[in-house]
């Protein structure tokens, strides 16, 4: 026997690396959802992770294994590789496929398990927009996946994050860029097998009622082709011109996708490119709060967020942490303190940038330009403060002047 292995662990060889893994006994088995595979797979424990070990070819299990390793190498959102066991042979010396083990992904599940779970429309949805983000996040990458089925992919929710990982990756290339050739066939291939998988469980009587498989594998082209030409098309932005990055990050919004990590890099020329991850409720609360301090409600800080990571593309600041530092003492604290004492009782400091963060959006949309904050904060306190009732008297709370 022999281990390849990118994590030693000696528990390794403590399993029945000498008996086929479909008769592997119980004691060392974990009971977990998975998908369809054209291989015998099981999930073990050791040492408090899961690890998932699939019997195949020693080439294939030596080409994934390289591929995960390097998908892992460029956080790209798959399993992580572990280990090879090859040259196995039985008691009675015969030899046995390798296996590639992979660990398994806490908190996850299958696409296919959550759609054989009566699957609502509107959870579909999100599912869907998921499974879109991680094709377009793939094919940036260069890589050609070749499989791509509810089976394959994996479905988490963990610390807000709502995204779609790769699980099995024996047919894929990683190429330095993808042709809009190989786009295309990769997404035939999502599509087919979607196709197939949607109406297996409709047969099996596992699909909710309203759903079509048909729709479901067009939903996910069309979102894709929407997000990939939303992300990749390329846009001359002058550092002045913030609006427009705004304006970026409202139309993926408005697509259907709350974005978290939003990249803005500059490309040349002062082009930017954005790169989204599909989040879920609570998410901007949450990330807002770690990097600023500042407690708001889940459309407060999505907008909060937006405009942070608009400052923070415009500043060209890679540290999220430090952009976060600069945007919360040169945007948002000057901001409410241009408040005059008087009307800072009628809303509170995250509600009251929000809603000049809006005003700005519709002022600059209506003069067809940025016109910057101060404009913006100027005719807010003017036009639309003045005349609102006082928040703190409303609520009968003490609201802090901020």
């Amino acid at each position: 026997m022999r281990i390849t292995s990118a994590l030693v662990d000696p528990a390794l060889l403590d399993l029945p690396w000498s008996t086929p893994l479909e008769q592997w006994p119980a004691e060392h088995l974990v009971a977990l959802p998975q998908g369809i595979s054209r291989h015998v797979v099981r999930f073990v424990q050791l040492g408090g992770h899961v690890y998932a070990v699939k019997e195949t070819g020693e080439r294939v299990a030596e080409r994934e294994y390289d591929l995960l390793r390097a998908l892992e190498r460029i956080d790209f959102p798959s399993v992580k590789a572990v280990a090879i066991v090859a040259d196995r042979e039985s008691d009675a010396g015969e030899p046995l496929d390798p296996v590639l083990i992979t660990r398994h992904l806490q908190f996850s599940l299958p696409y296919r398990a959550l759609f054989s779970h009566t699957l609502r429309p509107p959870t579909m949805g999100r599912l869907l927009d998921a499974l879109a983000a991680l094709l377009v996040r793939m094919h940036l990458t260069g890589f050609f996946w070749g499989d791509c089925s509810l089976s394959n992919t994996l479905f988490r929710r963990d610390a807000g994050a709502f995204a779609a990982y790769l699980v099995d990756a024996e047919t894929g290339a990683l190429r330095s860029v993808l042709s809009n050739g190989q786009r295309g066939e990769d997404l035939e291939i999502a599509r087919v097998n979607i196709f197939g998988e949607a109406l297996d469980l409709q047969a099996a009587g596992l699909l909710h009622d309203s759903i079509d498989p048909e729709v479901v594998c067009e939903e996910v082209v069309q979102r894709y082709e929407r997000l990939w030409h939303e992300i990749t098309y390329e846009q001359q932005v002058e550092r002045a011109a913030r609006h427009d990055i705004e304006g970026r990050i409202r139309r993926l919004n408005e697509l259907g996708f709350d974005v978290a990590e939003v990249a803005m890099s500059s490309i040349d020329n002062g082009r930017y490119l954005i790169r989204p991850k599909v989040v879920d409720a609570g998410y901007h609360h949450r990330r807002l709060l770690r990097l600023t301090g500042l407690d708001a409600e889940e459309n407060q800080a999505r907008k909060l967020l937006n405009d942070l990571d608009a400052y923070r593309a415009e500043s060209d600041l890679t540290d999220e942490q430090q952009a976060a530092h600069r945007w919360l003492t040169e945007v948002f604290e000057p901001v409410v303190r241009a408040v005059p004492a008087h009307l800072r009782r009628k809303l509170e400091p995250q509600e009251l940038f929000a809603q000049i963060i809006e005003h700005k959006w519709l002022l600059s949309e209506q003069a067809g330009r940025d016109v910057g904050m101060r404009h913006a904060v100027q005719s807010f306190l003017s036009d639309v403060l003045v005349h609102r009732p006082d928040e703190q008297a409303v609520l009968g709370v003490e609201i802090s002047a901020g």
